[in-house]
């Protein structure tokens, strides 16, 4: 049983800021990366940002320079902080988890999301 809780999202103005958490619960035996995934109205789900339990970073050109993914490994949380929001970055934001149940099982795991909207 492996949980992904997410939190943080809402309702802000044009170049606003939200910081998104995101806590892994349960049997788990290592996370190798966990990252941020959104879904805006009608698209497909995608890549926002990843980061590697050893810090290695990586995100989508759309939110280069505006928005930081951090993690806390001693507490399973990924953190997104989100700068200079813009109309487009609507969309359900989904935390991701790469892991190991066990020392012989690795999955993928998803949270339920949450809605971030950026609006006048």
């Amino acid at each position: 049983q492996v949980q992904l809780v997410e939190s943080g999202g809402g309702l802000v103005q044009p170049g606003g800021s939200l910081r998104l958490s995101c806590t892994a619960s349960g049997s788990i035996f290592s996370i190798y990366t966990m990252g941020w995934y959104r879904q805006a109205p009608g698209k497909q789900r995608e890549l926002v940002a990843t980061i590697t339990r050893g810090g290695s970073t990586n995100y989508t050109d759309s939110v280069k320079g505006r928005f930081t993914i951090s993690r806390d490994n001693a507490e399973d949380t990924v953190y997104l902080q989100m700068n200079s929001l813009k109309p487009e970055d609507t969309a359900v934001y989904y935390c991701n988890a790469d892991l190991l149940k066990t020392s012989r099982f690795r999955d993928t795991y998803w949270g339920q999301g949450t809605q971030v909207t950026v609006s006048a």
